[in-house]
């Protein structure tokens, strides 16, 4: 990527209140900046590639924002409101209701069926059995897994297998989806086929969604691409 494409994330305007914010965020492994001094905004609906060279800190904003790390300098903000001050329990609480994930192996319970999989989150959050696996099954059909509910992640293919994942993370309507590498151990036709099925689901759900990825070709069909190097980022919007 040419980094001439690319502009200060400051002088790119946003209207209206971000569902996500990072600001100022700083995060340190030793004395190796991974983040130094990160600002961000994430639309509702925003569909959003973060690329960059290996160490350049990309992985770690992701989990910074979605609440896995801490950041040793900075907020984060949901709806307007800071939540990187809260502790470990209510960062937790808000992973699992507002927030959905989508990691490169799909991270299923391999014990559990792609039905129970996909209701695991709301199971956590206290909803019924009976609703949640009746919810977990629509989001199965929408991704075009009717009749796959009964199998366990071995008896999916890889692209099943992230289907399902996506379903998981769709099911308890959350602000925003985090995938770290989604396509990563996936053929190319496959993978793309993933992103389309993530993509149009979580327009039609409302979801904003952040990706983390190596794929050019995947960043580059993406609506918004944010280039990170040396823990600083710019930004290049679609024309």
């Amino acid at each position: 990527m040419d980094p001439r494409q690319y502009r200060s994330q400051n002088a790119v305007p946003t209207a209206g209140t971000p569902v996500l914010s990072g600001r100022g965020l700083v995060k340190r492994y030793g004395t190796q900046h991974a983040l130094a001094g990160v600002d961000i905004d994430i639309m509702a609906g925003d569909a959003v590639a973060i690329v960059g060279p290996s160490g350049s800190g990309k992985t770690s904003l992701l989990h910074v924002l979605a609440g896995i790390l801490r950041a040793d300098a900075g907020e984060i903000l949901l709806g307007g409101q800071r939540i990187d001050q809260l502790g470990e329990k209510k960062r937790s609480e808000l992973r699992r209701t507002e927030f959905g994930f989508v990691f490169q192996s799909g991270m299923l319970v391999a014990e559990l069926t792609a039905e129970e999989n996909v209701a695991l989150p709301l199971l956590l959050g206290g909803t019924g059995r009976k609703e949640a696996l009746s919810r977990g099954r629509e989001w199965l059909t929408r991704l075009g897994l009717e009749g796959k509910e009964s199998r366990r992640p071995g008896e999916l293919s890889g692209g099943e297998a992230q289907r399902v994942a996506i379903a998981r993370a769709l099911t308890h309507q959350p602000k925003v989806i985090f995938a770290d590498e989604p396509t990563g151990a996936l053929d190319t036709r496959t993978g793309q086929d993933t992103m389309n099925a993530l993509l149009g689901a979580a327009s039609e759900s409302g979801a904003a969604v952040i990706v983390v990825t190596h794929d050019r070709d995947l960043a580059e069909s993406m609506p918004r691409t944010v280039a990170i190097r040396d823990g600083l980022i710019a930004t290049r919007l679609a024309a």
